[in-house]
């Protein structure tokens, strides 16, 4: 069979929206074919096929959408986390 699946990700130094940096990858029979990052702040292609569609994400609403996720799905999230962290150490 065939497998694909998705992976969000928020790496962050700090709780700082300039210290996170949101990632999502998409993986087709463990092979990453395309991946945003908010660093980049677009889609990268790494396959044939994850170049094409990254063209077509950059030129569409979806690459406007994962920009927005850097705030709305990471920011909140880390806060909680680093604020765990260090009431617990």
């Amino acid at each position: 069979g065939f497998r694909h699946y998705t992976v969000a990700d928020c790496e962050f130094n700090s709780s700082k929206l300039n210290d996170i940096e949101y990632t999502e990858s998409y993986y087709y029979n463990k092979l990453e074919i395309i991946r945003f990052s908010s660093s980049v702040g677009k889609f990268v292609g790494y396959t044939e096929v994850g170049i094409k569609n990254a063209e077509r994400l950059n030129n569409g609403p979806e690459v406007i959408a994962r920009r927005a996720q850097k705030e709305s799905y990471c920011l909140s999230s880390v806060g909680i986390d680093v604020e765990s962290a260090l009431t617990k150490s």
